[in-house]
């Protein structure tokens, strides 16, 4: 079964520099459970292929239901310096959300 990211989580997104921050905030515990199985690293980085030139790093915030990633090298050298339409990524958590994933288990 296909669901988007925006069925079972929000988002926030911002900048550091020249990386990206992108936090997925699930709405319940079967949400995050969801989350945390199928949105890898490596699943965030493909998604962003053309956009992200770095390395994509996961962090798990279980007390708060959340996933955090840091998309490195993806935002054409940060805010001052960017040639890029967003160049502080602040549109990148809703373009995340709509991310499809095929799970095993209805929702």
């Amino acid at each position: 079964m296909k669901i988007r990211l925006i069925d079972i989580a929000h988002g926030r997104s911002g900048d550091k520099g020249d990386s990206a921050n992108i936090g997925l905030i699930a709405y319940d515990e079967k949400g995050y459970k969801i989350l945390e199985k199928y949105v890898t690293a490596d699943v965030v980085k493909k998604y962003f292929e053309g956009i992200c030139f770095g390395p994509v790093e996961r962090f798990e915030m279980p007390n708060i239901l959340a996933l955090n990633f840091i998309l490195h090298n993806a935002l054409g050298g940060g805010g001052t310096v960017s040639l890029k339409h967003d160049a502080q990524g602040k549109t990148l958590a809703s373009a995340l959300l709509r991310m499809e994933i095929e799970i095993e288990e209805p929702v």
